[in-house]
């Protein structure tokens, strides 16, 4: 029984990294959030929503949305 509860955590565990590392651009933050587009803007520009440019998109984290809606 101990095991079988063991590989569950492990599944679990698993499960909520991979939601979390989630990359998602800025329809898919508005869509996640139900916010539009130019208040993401906004919260980008304001320094508020975390985001990467580096591939000359505007990328987000999963984790990082969540941490802005609920700051």
């Amino acid at each position: 029984m101990d095991a079988i509860l063991e590989k569950l955590e492990k599944i679990e565990d698993t499960l909520s990294s991979q939601s979390k590392e989630r990359w998602l651009n800025i329809k898919g933050v508005s869509e996640y959030t139900s916010l539009s587009i130019p208040k993401i803007r906004r919260a980008i520009q304001s320094g508020e929503l975390k985001v990467s440019k580096s591939s000359g998109r505007l990328l987000f984290k999963a984790c990082w949305v969540d941490k802005w809606l609920n700051d």
